[in-house]
């Protein structure tokens, strides 16, 4: 992300009561806000989706991707973990084109998202198959076994959220003697430290350049 980027957020609640209330809506501003001002950026529109757990279609998804990419604006998502097993969701968002940064999730690129697009895909084929296989039995989803199922299917979403943060915290333990050294230096805002580090050539952990947002991320995972 650079200074001065502009963003769409994309903000999501599950029913009309949640949607009405302002309930869940408050923490993803929060994150996002956070996010926004911590990259320098500005935020264009707040586009909310109310939709149940039920719907495979996202018309405001949809339309902050529209508008994030005629206005050369980064779609910015609050919540990514809590759709990263939503097939539908994760492919219309690789498929897009659009630039992208989750709050919650900030390693996670549209190679990551590709991946969690394929699994997600998977687990949804494997429900498929469980659900026809106790229809013949005559049971439904529901019941322990079919729950079962659920589970191990879903494994596989799961693995690969933990390799992407894994990943990120390798690469953070790579930095954490070159950042001391940096910051030892007299360099002590993120800025400062963005550029040292640019300076020093080193590469940032998707490569290229740093910037302040990155350099705060760094700090955040290697403090946890």
């Amino acid at each position: 992300m650079t200074k001065g980027e502009k963003f769409v957020s994309y903000l999501r609640v599950s029913t009309q009561r949640q949607g009405r209330s302002g309930l869940g809506l408050e923490a993803q501003r929060d994150a996002l806000a956070s996010l926004i001002s911590q990259s320098g950026g500005r935020l264009l529109e707040e586009i909310i989706e109310v939709e149940s757990g039920k719907r495979s279609d996202r018309p405001e998804l949809h339309r902050a991707i529209r508008r994030a990419k005629v206005s050369g604006a980064r779609l910015v998502i609050a919540k990514l973990d809590r759709l990263s097993r939503n097939a539908s969701f994760l492919l219309h968002l690789r498929d897009s084109g659009v630039r992208f940064v989750a709050a919650d999730l900030p390693t996670a690129d549209e190679t990551v998202v590709g991946i969690m697009a394929v699994i997600a895909q998977r687990t949804k084929d494997a429900l498929a198959v469980v659900r026809r296989r106790l229809a013949k039995e005559g049971r439904a989803l529901g019941n322990p076994n079919a729950a079962a199922a659920l589970r191990r299917a879903a494994k596989g979403n799961t693995a690969a959220l933990a390799a992407v943060s894994a990943a990120a915290d390798k690469r953070a333990e790579e930095l954490r003697e070159t950042l001391a050294d940096v910051v030892a230096a007299g360099h002590q805002s993120h800025a400062a430290v963005a550029a040292e580090l640019n300076r020093r050539e080193i590469e940032a952990p998707r490569g290229g350049l740093w910037y302040a947002m990155g350099v705060a991320r760094l700090r955040l995972r290697l403090a946890a």
